[in-house]
C-alpha cells in the first residue's frame, strides 16, 4: 500500500497564479504542456519548460503548498537541475552538504560507509540535506516570475481527454467543484503515487516485492550543534532505524514498524518520543513537528508514454527511501522531459523523441529502484540470527568505499546506473555515447563559472580545434537551430593551441579550461570534439572532421524521427 499525500491544512482555496501570457506555438489552446501536480518535481519540469519559452499550466489539487518536509536530500545531478532554473545560489540558506553514507549494526560498528564529497563530480556536493518546504517557497516564487507559466492550485484532475493532436483536462475547484477545462498539446503527469493521470494510461505496475511500514519524525531541536548532520542507517534488529538532515536546524528520525506490532498503538505520538529518546531527542530539548507513518514501495510504472500523456516522478515510479533517490529520480525525469518536449513542442524533433524518455528513464529507473531494494533488504532485518551472520560477512571485509572525500572528480567518472546503454544516443547507443558529464568550471567572455551557465541548456558540440575546420556551415547551423552552440576548449594556462591559435583568452566561440578538465577528457576518449546534450548525457564523440560530420548527420536524422 501506497499511502495518499498528505493533505495539508489549508483555510479554503489559494488563488490561482497568473503572470502573464507568452507566444505560444497553438494559441488556440490554454498551454503547450499540462503539468498535473505541482510539487518539487512537478515545479522543476514547469520552469525547465518555460524557462525555453514555451506556455505552460500546471494544476495542483491542494489550495496551499504543505508546510512539512517529505524528501530530506538531493545529490549533485539533482542539484545542477535546481542551478539551471535559478534557484541553486538562492537555496544555500535552507540546506547543507551530508558529510557521508553510514550503515552501522546495532553496536555502531559499520558495515557500509561512502564518503559524500563537499565539491563532487558535479561541481556541488555530493549530497546535500534540505528543509523541502523552503525548497518548493524557492521554485514557486521563480516560476512566480515567469511569464509562460500559469499555476491552477485547489484544483482536482478528474477528466482526461486525449485526441492525436491535444489533450484536454477537466479540474473540479476544491472549493465548490465547479468544473474548470484546460487543453493543451501535451499533458504530464507528476501527480504523485496515487496519481490520477497514471490511473488513466491503465495503472499498472512492476512491482518489486518489498514494502514495510516505517514512522518519520520530523524535528527542530533547540540547539541544532547537539545534534550535528548525519546520514546514519541502523541495522539493529531490535528496531532498524535512520537519522538524517532535512537542512539546517532540522532533523528526521525513522523508525521501522516491527512484525506483529500494532499499527495504532506505533503510530502514536508517546510512541514516537519514547522511539526518539534512543537518539537523546527529549520535549525538553527539541520540538516535533510531524509524526507520520509511511509504507514504502518498489514500484515502476509499466506506461510511461500513451500519445500525447506522460508521467515523472512518483506518478512513473517509487523506492524505498534508503538510497534517497525518490526526488532524485523525479528530478532526472523532468530534466531529460523538458528538453525534448521543448524541441516537440517547437517542430524541431517528431514525436517519437518521446519514447526514448521512455526507454532512458524507466530503464535508470529500474536500477535506482534495484539500488534502493538491495539496501532495504539490508537494513531491515529482524530476525537476530540472520542480522548476526550478515554482520559477522560485513565485518570480515573493509566496508566499502565510495572514494576519498577530498579526491577531485572527474567529469568522465562513471557511476553504476549513470550511463545510457539505449536511446537518443549516437548510432542507438555503445560506448563512449551515454556516459554522464559531469561539470568543472569553464572561463568564456563573460568570465569564469561553472561549465553549465558558460555553455547554456542547449546541446553543446566541444573542440579541441576550431568547430569551422570540423563542420560544415549546415551542420553547425542545426546546433543553433536547436538552441545549442559549438565551442572551442582551450587550454586555461593560456598557451598556444595545437593549431598555433592563441589561447591566451577566449573569444565568441571559446572557452578556457579553467580547471583542466575537459581537454583531457576529451584527449581520454581520443575525441576532436564531443556533442553534449541538454541533459549533460554524451550523445556522441568524433575523432577526425569527418567523424564530426557522421556525428551532426545522425543528430538530424534520429531528431527527424
Amino acid at each position: 500500500m501506497v499511502p495518499p499525500r498528505e493533505r495539508p491544512a489549508a483555510d479554503g482555496p489559494a488563488p490561482a497564479v497568473s503572470v502573464g501570457p507568452a507566444a505560444s506555438v497553438d494559441p488556440e489552446r490554454d498551454a503547450d504542456v499540462l503539468v498535473v501536480g505541482y510539487g518539487p518535481v512537478g515545479q522543476l519540469l514547469s520552469l525547465l519548460l518555460a524557462d525555453r519559452g514555451l506556455r505552460v499550466a500546471a494544476v495542483e489539487q491542494w489550495p496551499r503548498p504543505y508546510p512539512l518536509p517529505r524528501a530530506v536530500a538531493y545529490d549533485g545531478q539533482a542539484a545542477r537541475a535546481l542551478d539551471a532554473v535559478g534557484v541553486g545560489e538562492e537555496l544555500a540558506p535552507v540546506t547543507e552538504p551530508s558529510p557521508d553514507y553510514v550503515v552501522t549494526d546495532a553496536a555502531g560498528r559499520a558495515l557500509l560507509r561512502v564518503p559524500l564529497r563537499a565539491d563532487g563530480r558535479h561541481g556541488r556536493p555530493d549530497s546535500t540535506s534540505v528543509h523541502q518546504p523552503r525548497l518548493e517557497a524557492a521554485l514557486t516564487a521563480r516560476g512566480e516570475r515567469l511569464p509562460g507559466l500559469r499555476v491552477h492550485r485547489g484544483y482536482r484532475a478528474v477528466g482526461l481527454t486525449a485526441s492525436d493532436s491535444a489533450v484536454e483536462l477537466v479540474a473540479e475547484a476544491a472549493a465548490d467543484g465547479a468544473p474548470r477545462r484546460l487543453t493543451a498539446s501535451w499533458v504530464v503527469g507528476c501527480d504523485g503515487a496515487n496519481s490520477f493521470v497514471q490511473r488513466e494510461l491503465g495503472g499498472e505496475v512492476d512491482d518489486f516485492g518489498f514494502a514495510l511500514d516505517w514512522m518519520a519524525c520530523d524535528v527542530v531541536p533547540h540547539r541544532p550543534a547537539e545534534f550535528p548532520p548525519r546520514n546514519d542507517q541502523v541495522a539493529d534488529p531490535a528496531r532498524p532505524r535512520v537519522a538524517v538532515s532535512s537542512g539546517p536546524g532540522h532533523r528526521r528520525w525513522e523508525f521501522m514498524r516491527l512484525p506483529g506490532e500494532d499499527v495504532d498503538t506505533f503510530a502514536t505520538e508517546d510512541h514516537a518520543w519514547r522511539l526518539l529518546a534512543g537518539f537523546g531527542v527529549t520535549p525538553e530539548n527539541a520540538a516535533l513537528t510531524r509524526h507520520a507513518v509511511y509504507t514504502f514501495a518498489g514500484r515502476n510504472a509499466r506506461r510511461w508514454r500513451r500519445g500525447r500523456v506522460l508521467l515523472a516522478g512518483d506518478a512513473a515510479h517509487q523506492m524505498p527511501p534508503f538510497a534517497g533517490q525518490g526526488m532524485c529520480s523525479g528530478f532526472r525525469d523532468a530534466v531529460g522531459l523538458a528538453w525534448r518536449l521543448a524541441l516537440v513542442v517547437r517542430g524541431r524533433a517528431d514525436a517519437a523523441l518521446l519514447d526514448d524518455y521512455v526507454t532512458e528513464r524507466r530503464a535508470q529507473v529500474r536500477h535506482s529502484i534495484d539500488l534502493s531494494v538491495r539496501l532495504g533488504r539490508l537494513i531491515c532485518v529482524t530476525d537476530p540470527e540472520a542480522a548476526a551472520a550478515r554482520d559477522r560477512s560485513m565485518l570480515g571485509q573493509a566496508p566499502p568505499e565510495g572514494g576519498a572525500p577530498g579526491a577531485a572528480p572527474g567529469i568522465g567518472d562513471e557511476l553504476p546506473g549513470e550511463t545510457l546503454a539505449a536511446g537518443f544516443l549516437f548510432g542507438g547507443g555503445g560506448a563512449p555515447a551515454g556516459r554522464l558529464v559531469g561539470q568543472a568550471r569553464l572561463t568564456g567572455p563573460e568570465g569564469t563559472d561553472r561549465a553549465d551557465a558558460v555553455l547554456g541548456d542547449g546541446f553543446v558540440l566541444l573542440c579541441r580545434e576550431d568547430p569551422a575546420a570540423l563542420a560544415d556551415a549546415e551542420a553547425l547551423a542545426l546546433l543553433r537551430e536547436l538552441g545549442g552552440r559549438a565551442v572551442r576548449v582551450l587550454p586555461a594556462d593560456g598557451t598556444e593551441g595545437a593549431d598555433g591559435a592563441d589561447s591566451s583568452g577566449p573569444g565568441a566561440g571559446t572557452v578556457r579550461d579553467t580547471d583542466g578538465a575537459y581537454l583531457p577528457w576529451l584527449a581520454e576518449l581520443g575525441a576532436v570534439a564531443a556533442l553534449l546534450r541538454p541533459d549533460h548525457y554524451l550523445y556522441g564523440a568524433a575523432g577526425d572532421a569527418a567523424g564530426v560530420g557522421r556525428l551532426l548527420a545522425d543528430l538530424r536524422e534520429r531528431l527527424a524521427g
